[in-house]
This record gives C-alpha cells, structure tokens and sequence, in this order.
C-alpha cells in the first residue's frame, strides 16, 4: 500500500511555533507527530510514502530522508505552488497503485488504516473519507423568525450534530485521475464534488476511534495530555 501524505501548509494556527518549525515536526510525546503517523502507518501495511512538502521542506527532508530507518521508502514532492489538499495527487499519479491513502500529516488518531482500506475495496468505492461525529453548541438561544418578524420558536443554545472529515482519505485512482487538473489548486471538497456530480462511489467510513487535528494550540495541547497519558494507545507495540 502507497500512502501520499500532505505535509506542505503552513500551520498558521500554530503561529508562532510554526514560524521556525513546519507543523508535521511539531512534537507529541518524544517524537514529532508525522512520525507517529508515519509509524502507524507502517504498522498497517504502507510500504511507501509520497510526502507533498512545501513550508519549511528542508526541515522534513533532514529530518526523515530516505525512510529507511522507520522502514519506509520515502519520496519528496516539493511544491513551488499550493496545490491544495487533492493537487498534490495528480503530481503523482504515474507514482501511485489502483488505491491509495492521502492523509493529512498534522492528525493524532487511533484509525485502523488496515480496515479502512479493506473496506474501501469491499464497497467498490471511487472514494472512502473517514469521518468522526462531531457537535457544535451554540454559544446563543436561537429564534426562528418569520417574514413578518413573527418569532415562532426559541431554541436555547441548540447543539449541531455532524460527520466531520477527519482528513483522511482512501481513493481509486482510476476514478479521481480524470477530475484533478495538474498544477492547479485543487482541494479534497471540490474532487469529492466533482466525484459526486459524475456518479461515483463516494463513501464514509466510521469508527470508534481517537482524533485530534493538531491545527489550534488547544488542541495540539489536548493531543499531547492524550499522547503522554496512552502512548500505547497510539502506537501498540510491533
């Protein structure tokens, strides 16, 4: 199994950590979290891994080389350009197996990449976007208004339930290749869209899993307490 991982943003969010360090190097526990994911990842069965760099690339690249030491052959796809979170794709498409995990390189989880996969094949789908129950509550009541200004509800800080995308993605690159323009930003919402608006499979993949996006400093903080408290949790023993 290939694996494309995109490691090129910014990581304003994480200002101003990430001004002298690209997120993926961000530590977890002793190590930084791309290589947790990357270990992870191995553990499931990847083999080789494209890592779409841009953002402090030398950093990524001095630091992981060639992969061997974790087991992996690692290539580097520097961009001179964003290309979004699917442009890195078509980058690489005469690089890539019939199916293929794109994931982001900034996310704590417990995923069972192995059975994610396999349910991607069972299901025969174009596309399988892992996904996480998510709630928002409203910090306000909330009024449904009328188009006289009649009020006919009050709702008291209403909770949104919804299925959030955790970033991570298993795609066929039979059915993905021709929607991706090459060198051209072009982001996972506007392929899956675009999967969508042409018929294809497109499918979500639910688990009970750990997951934390490292993007906002609460979260990189709520990530690291999980890691130190379970780093077992997160990466069984091989």
């Amino acid at each position: 199994m290939k694996a494309i991982i995109l490691a090129g943003g910014k990581g304003t969010r994480l200002m101003p950590y990430t001004a002298v360090m690209p997120k993926p190097l961000m530590p977890i526990g002793e190590m930084p979290i791309l290589e947790l994911l990357l270990r992870q990842l191995r553990q499931h069965g990847v083999t080789d891994v494209i890592l779409a760099v841009n953002h402090l690339h030398h950093l990524i690249r001095s630091f992981f080389t060639d992969g061997s030491n974790l087991g992996l052959n690692i290539t580097y796809r520097v961009e001179d350009k964003p290309l979004g979170t699917s442009g890195p794709i078509a980058a690489n498409l005469e690089q890539l197996p019939d199916h293929f995990i794109v994931t982001n390189g900034d996310l704590l989880t417990t995923l069972n990449f192995s059975a994610m996969v396999r349910e991607h094949l069972d299901r025969g789908a174009a596309a399988t976007i892992a996904t996480h129950r998510r709630t928002l509550q409203a910090d306000f009541g909330a009024l449904t208004v009328g188009p006289d200004f009649t009020v006919s509800e009050y709702r008291e800080k209403p909770a949104m339930h919804f299925e959030a995308s955790m970033g991570l993605y298993v795609l066929s690159k039979k059915a993905v290749a021709p929607l991706i323009p090459a060198d051209t930003f072009f982001d996972m919402p506007d392929l899956v869209r675009a999967l969508l608006a042409s018929s294809q499979k497109v499918v979500s993949y639910v688990e009970d899993c750990e997951w934390i996006d490292i993007g906002r400093p609460d979260d990189y903080a709520r990530a690291q307490e999980q890691f130190t408290a379970r780093p077992d949790h997160f990466l069984p023993a091989a």
